[in-house]
């Protein structure tokens, strides 16, 4: 199978590049030409640079790459350039595999959706955190109604402003956003395969810029989310980890039902320590590389547990939470989803 990679600009660029690269069965070609017009960051490269260190193919331009036919392709670029490159995919007839949020505006996802279901061709939405065994254990407690039915659910996607590597993140013009954008999505998806067809009715949010005044964007916020089955949900959206900290960042969930309680950690397998040498704390993962299981969806299929990536529609839903968030915080009042 001739897989694409449509940009490096995606911090998780670098791990598909890597995985894609040692599977057997995968031809990669990669291409990053937007990185051209982008300061280089010392000990952060992207474009061919990058390519050449991975050690995958790279070619100069989308066009480039898509005249090699690709049978599918990963759009990893900045969250405002990514309906361009999945309408490219589209028309080439590449199943695409686009990174969370699908858009930052309700137009562009769904010229997406259109585009791609026009071309009879898959529209997924990269969320790793579906494949975490933590999560997939809640999730079949809550389908064997072992919790009962689910009252509330507190979810936190810690992390922090990562914007040294790649500044775009910190960039409305090309992130849409900033935390609220950034981590809001991570919980919804996960609440919208969670309540298996519910759906997200009112929205109530605060944003601020404390954990860093200079910021261009928000860089802390909780999302109020209300659901049309009666379930209520909190998501603590915020950059938070300081710049120091040895982990990135967590997604915590804690599922509140008539009958139990559940709470888990999406990256919780995880050994940590103190470096002496380095005198600073270390912290080490191991165990499911939830990236590996995403991308093994996307190419093969779900797993025999069922649970599959999000497609266009599913994108759209989390992105209405998302924006409904920011008019909520934009009026200080509750915003109603249409």
């Amino acid at each position: 199978m001739k897989v694409g990679l449509l940009s490096f600009a995606h911090t998780h660029a670098l791990s598909y590049a890597t995985l894609l690269r040692d599977m057997g069965d995968i031809e990669l070609l990669t291409t990053d030409p937007d990185a051209d017009g982008q300061p280089a960051r010392p000990g952060h490269p992207r474009g061919r640079e990058l390519a050449d260190q991975l050690g995958v193919a790279y070619a100069d331009s989308y066009e480039d790459l898509f005249a090699w036919r690709p049978d599918a392709v990963i759009v990893a670029a900045e969250n405002t350039r990514h309906r361009a490159l999945v309408e490219m995919a589209a028309l080439h007839g590449a199943d695409v595999l686009c990174e969370k949020p699908l858009a930052t505006t309700l137009a562009d996802a769904q010229a997406m959706i259109e585009v791609c279901r026009g071309a009879g061709v898959r529209l997924a939405v990269a969320h790793p955190v579906r494949f975490s065994p933590s999560y997939a254990a809640a999730r079949a407690a809550v389908r064997e109604g072992r919790l009962g039915k689910v009252l509330a659910v507190r979810g936190a996607n810690y992390g922090r402003l990562d914007d040294t590597p790649r500044p775009w993140f910190s960039d409305p013009a090309l992130a849409g956003g900033g935390a609220l954008m950034d981590h809001t999505v991570h919980i919804a998806d996960l609440l919208d395969d969670l309540l298996d067809g519910a759906r997200a009715t009112d929205v109530y949010a605060q944003t601020n810029r404390l954990l860093d005044p200079n910021a261009a964007t928000e860089t802390a916020g909780v999302v109020t989310v209300s659901y049309d089955n009666g379930t209520h949900a909190t998501i603590d959206c915020s950059w938070s980890q300081p710049r120091t900290h040895p982990r990135w960042g967590d997604v915590e969930i804690q599922i509140v039902g008539e009958k139990a309680t559940v709470e888990l950690t999406a990256f919780g397998q995880l050994v940590s320590g103190y470096d002496e040498k380095n005198q600073r704390p270390s912290v080490h993962p191991w165990g499911t590389d939830l990236d590996l299981s995403l991308l093994r969806t996307f190419l093969h299929g779900p797993a025999a547990d069922g649970i599959d990536l999000p497609d266009g529609q599913a994108g759209m839903r989390t992105l209405k939470i998302v924006l409904a968030g920011y008019e909520s915080a934009r009026t200080s009042d509750l915003t109603r989803i249409l």
